[in-house]
């Protein structure tokens, strides 16, 4: 296997924004639906856009509800947001040894801005592809596709890291390689249940399967 490319998602894969998210949909939907959803609740909505997730609920209000959500959102970023275990090592890794990296995420660039710079990871990305840049969101192809063509990549060459299904199945469309993470808030035997390629117990797992130096 020749790997020269690496994408990635950006929350739960990258950096543990999944307090700041679920908190953030139980802030949004105790004020729209009051005492009907709790934090176990909203697992269900991670991986999807908001736009997806607040349409399906209420589509009238689903814009508001966005607003809502990314203005608590932001005001809590960096009180709640971390790095996971190795992340930050390995990316640097991967970076100095001459890699492509890029990331794929259903966030808009205002916010994947701000855990980048919190985390310090934004000085390792070649490509960033948001929700802003494409019409057609995870599992669609389509944000893997651009990151690919944006870096002179193909697909035989590269490997999809995610935390979600939306990552493994949008990997699968564009023909990438795929990895999911163990640490999922949906738990491992979720991702594994999509037959990823690979399975990463902490991200520093990723130099050994792509077999280090490559460049």
């Amino acid at each position: 296997m020749k790997v020269d490319t690496l994408l990635f998602d950006l929350d739960g894969t990258l950096i543990d924004t999944n307090n700041l998210i679920i908190t953030s949909f139980v802030h949004t939907l105790e004020h729209y639906f009051p005492g009907q959803y709790t934090r176990e609740d909203v697992l269900q909505f991670i991986g999807p856009t908001l736009y997806e997730t607040f349409s399906t609920l209420n589509p009238e209000k689903a814009e508001e509800m966005m607003q809502v959500y990314r203005k608590f959102n932001h005001e809590k970023h960096d009180e709640l947001v971390t790095e996971f275990e190795t992340v930050y090592d390995t990316i640097q890794y991967f970076h100095e040894k001459g890699y492509k990296l890029g990331i794929v995420t259903t966030k808009i660039r205002t916010t994947v801005e701000m855990g980048l710079r919190l985390t310090k990871l934004d000085q390792f990305f070649d490509v960033i592809v948001t929700l802003d840049d494409v019409k057609r969101a995870k599992p669609d192809p389509e944000p893997i596709q651009l990151a690919m063509k944006q870096l002179n990549a193909v697909p035989e060459h590269t490997i999809m890291v995610g935390d979600n299904h939306h990552d493994i199945e949008g990997g699968k469309n564009a023909g990438t390689y795929t990895a999911g993470v163990a640490w999922s808030a949906k738990g491992p035997e979720y991702l594994k249940s999509y037959n990823p390629d690979f399975m990463l117990e902490k991200m520093s797992d990723l130099i050994e399967i792509v077999g280090g130096d490559q460049k």
